[in-house]
């Protein structure tokens, strides 16, 4: 048996999603969401103890609870079960003609409520979608480069990405790097293999190249969900509408519409006439009219709000797309908006963020930490990110072969984006966002790309020889890992005189009967069976010269730190202490 999905196992034991997460954390084995993978004996496990607990009247939840009773200590309820479900977010990405306009299209037309349908991009930037399952929030993000750099800002706008490939063409560098974007920002992806309708469409070449991304599709035995489809026909799109809600459900996406007011915001411009305009996401809360909001350094009251069919509304909820009148600003995309109780506390948070700005800055000018330091810093990083940029193909599949052999049980070496030629501004974004370091091989990057690196705190590095390359990810890897030291055996010394200096207290003439005695090293003295002594040689002498070590065979001086009660015949043990290679 292969792996599974865990929604699998649940549909196949009649269990629902819920159910079947808080039974593997009844058994000490957590996940996130149910889209993740269970190993064959795992499952063989489960099914035994669902089996079991329905041989004894017991189905559903009753299996459930009987293994929450069963488990030392009880397993708690999950947190925010009671919050309602909230409508999932979706963006489209892809390369520039594989149809990702085409596909928004058809949705639009066919599951958009009335009301000014073709009017909603400049009304808002996002339209909802009706399916039988429920409402789905499309954004139309500018690209890919857009969608990360609101990530970036700390907002996560979509719950779900779409990649679309055209069937006739496959995979491009465009869609490497929504690819890359998308996994950066951590959402869940679909794949939809479009423009099957033409002669030349091969949908199966599409899915064999996704594996070039480590994308492997669900009917090759992977994680990947692929939909075939035509945004021209609308073959197919009901089906990525469904496998959308699937992903939706398995994500338990919730928010409170009676909690918090946050949300963020998806763009902005200026109207001549109305003025100031942006589009705000509403993720936690309602937002209403006449509230006073903070976005960054500027604030609002929210003096009129439109939805996404034109219409004017009073109050939105999570989920829910609006343009907003009522900045005297623009504001910046991706920036968080949060509610204020009067014009008063608007202003103070502002001041407040300018103040915080202001001190920050200063203490970035006066340190800036490397890639290198911050990884070194964090104990629990386990991954060493990369975005590699060579002169050639050949080269790169090369690299990333080599570099396919350094991932080790403590540290991954993932390679986010590869390409031909120099990197670019967008290579440093994504950088940026995923705390990668971009190295460059027989290419150079331009000052332009160099002084946005700087900006962002992105190492851009480059080589022409190929082992310096591996040499740095190495040096990358050490920084990420845990270090693990041992005490490992240097000498063994035998006291044969001890001599009083002035000044520097006594002095143990000793006789290296074995390894050697090295300057610094930890050393144990012992006398007889007993051990009189722990410290450190803090000195080494070869006749009147101060040596570093002193080998097998050879006499020497040996003084020992804040300790003078040296005996003839002790005997000096040194060791050190080494960090061991994973």
């Amino acid at each position: 048996m292969s792996k599974i999905r865990i929604y699998a196992l649940a549909k196949e034991l009649g269990l629902d999603n819920n159910e079947m997460l808080e039974l593997l954390d009844s058994m000490g084995v957590s996940y996130k969401s149910a889209s993740s993978t269970l190993e064959e004996d795992m499952v063989e496990t489960i099914k035994a103890l669902v089996s079991e607990d329905r041989q004894t009247q017991n189905t559903g939840t009753q299996a459930v609870a009987a293994a929450k009773a069963a488990a030392q200590p009880a397993a708690e309820e999950a947190p925010g079960s009671d919050v309602p479900h909230r409508a999932p977010v979706v963006t489209i990405m892809g390369h520039v003609d594989h149809g990702k306009t085409s596909l928004l299209d058809y949705i639009r037309k066919t599951r958009v409520a009335a009301k000014e349908a073709g009017g909603i991009t400049q009304h808002v930037g996002a339209f909802e979608a009706q399916t039988s399952k429920g409402k789905i929030v499309f954004i139309d993000t500018p690209g890919h480069e857009a969608f990360t750099s609101i990530r970036a800002r700390g907002a996560r706008v979509a719950d779900i990405a779409i990649i679309v490939v055209a069937a006739d063409d496959s995979i491009m560098p465009q869609t490497r790097e929504a690819v890359a974007h998308a996994q950066a920002a951590k959402v869940p992806l679909i794949v939809a293999v479009n423009k099957i309708d033409l002669p030349s469409a091969n949908p199966d070449k599409v899915k064999n190249d996704l594996m070039q991304l480590g994308l492997v599709p669900e009917e090759y035995g992977g994680q990947t969900i692929t939909v075939e489809l035509s945004a021209k026909t609308g073959q197919g799109v009901e089906e990525l509408l469904d496998y959308i809600s699937l992903v939706a459900e398995i994500e338990d996406l919730r928010a409170d519409p009676k909690g918090e007011f946050k949300g963020v915001i998806i763009e902005s411009k200026v109207d001549k006439q109305a003025g100031v305009l942006a589009t705000i996401l509403v993720q936690e809360g309602t937002l209403n009219v006449g509230d006073f909001v903070v976005v960054g350094e500027t604030y609002g009251k929210i003096k009129a709000m439109t939805d996404s069919n034109g219409g004017r509304v009073k109050n939105a909820g999570p989920s829910t797309p609006v343009q907003v009148l009522g900045f005297s600003e623009a504001p910046v995309s991706g920036e968080i908006v949060s509610g204020a109780k009067n014009e008063h506390e608007a202003r103070d948070i502002v001041a407040r963020r300018k103040e915080e700005r202001e001190a920050a800055a200063e203490a970035t000018t006066r340190r800036k930490l490397s890639l290198e330091e911050v990884m070194g810093s964090l104990e629990q990083r386990r991954e060493v990110n990369l975005i590699l940029r060579a002169d050639t193909q050949g080269s790169i599949e090369a690299i990333q072969g080599i570099f396919g052999r350094y991932t080790t049980e403590d540290v991954d070496v993932n390679v986010l984006l590869s390409g031909i030629g120099a990197p670019t501004e967008g290579d440093v974004l994504l950088a940026s966002t995923a705390e990668a370091t971009i190295l460059c091989f027989s290419v150079t990057p331009s000052a332009a790309v160099l002084k946005v690196a700087e900006q962002k705190g992105v190492d851009v590095k480059s080589f022409r020889i190929i082992y310096e390359m591996i040499d740095e990810v190495e040096r990358l890897m050490k920084g990420n890992v845990e270090p693990v030291f041992e005490e490992r055996y240097l000498g063994r010394a035998e006291v044969r005189q001890v001599i009083s200096v002035p000044k520097a207290g006594k002095i143990a003439g000793s006789y290296v009967q074995d390894g050697i005695l090295r300057r610094n090293a930890k050393v144990t003295v012992r006398r007889g069976k007993e051990i009189v002594y722990t410290g450190t040689i803090s000195g080494l002498k070869r006749f009147k010269d101060d040596v570093r070590e002193v080998q097998t065979g050879y006499e020497c001086g040996v003084n020992l730190r804040d300790w003078d009660a040296v005996e003839v015949g002790d005997i000096l043990e040194a060791t050190e202490t080494v960090e061991v290679k994973a």
